[in-house]
């Protein structure tokens, strides 16, 4: 049902994820991150809730796998998977024994790979291959280059329907923050949207921070 990773850029500090399911608004419900604390993935019959709740106990000052057993003890949590990546790389996750069909998880570097319903195991696999062996690029571009690998080598057991990427840097707010909520190819108009995003990225970060050395929106009016 959903496939996702995490990382970290160890340069940076920055931390995101990517995400695909076959299910609408993935990312509006499972992809929760805090700049300088962490992320925490939580997927499969998803509570959205522990997300929050794990942010605030890496804010406490817990690492990821302190913060995973504090999250254990919440209810039904037998049909939950997890990921936590902490601000230091640091990696923890669980899968409950109600977790569906085909499902893996996979730590690297300073990341973390999940899914349920998988095509195979495989797909985990080669997220956090691609993503560990992609250091040199930015790192909005090496999750969107790990969640395709995940999808080329088989992703979920049926179609994806929608897809998402997020990152945060040093604002209190996401400096990426993409979705596709519903499509039959969820991961490529992601990358596409990428693609019209990425140049004017900085731009939007100037214009909150100095709006007098922003360059113009170049539209209608505009000038």
């Amino acid at each position: 049902m959903t496939f996702s990773i995490a990382g970290r850029c160890p340069k940076t500090g920055a931390l995101g994820a990517a995400i695909s399911s076959s299910s609408p608004a993935v990312a509006s419900r499972c992809l929760w991150m805090q700049a300088g604390r962490g992320v925490v993935l939580t997927q499969n019959v998803t509570d959205p809730a522990i997300g929050p709740e794990g942010l605030a106990l890496l804010e406490d000052g817990l690492a990821a796998g302190p913060a995973l057993s504090a999250l254990a003890g919440r209810p039904h949590f037998e049909w939950r998977q997890v990921a936590i990546l902490d601000a230091d790389g640091l990696a923890a996750w669980h899968s409950g024994t109600e977790v569906l069909g085909i499902h893996h998880a996979v730590s690297g570097p300073d990341c973390v790979a999940v899914g349920n319903l998988l095509a195979t195991p495989d797909v985990i696999d080669a997220m956090v291959e691609a993503f560990v062996s992609s250091a040199e690029v930015a790192l909005p571009q090496r999750l969107l280059q790990a969640l395709a690998k995940g999808k080329r080598t088989g992703g979920e057991a049926g179609p994806e329907h929608s897809a998402g990427l997020k990152v945060v840097t040093n604002l209190v707010w996401p400096v990426v923050d993409l979705r596709v909520d519903w499509d039959d190819a969820p991961i490529t108009r992601l990358e596409a949207l990428w693609q019209v995003y990425q140049p004017q990225m900085d731009d939007y970060v100037l214009r909150a921070r100095d709006p007098g050395r922003a360059p113009s929106y170049g539209v209608p009016g505009d000038e």
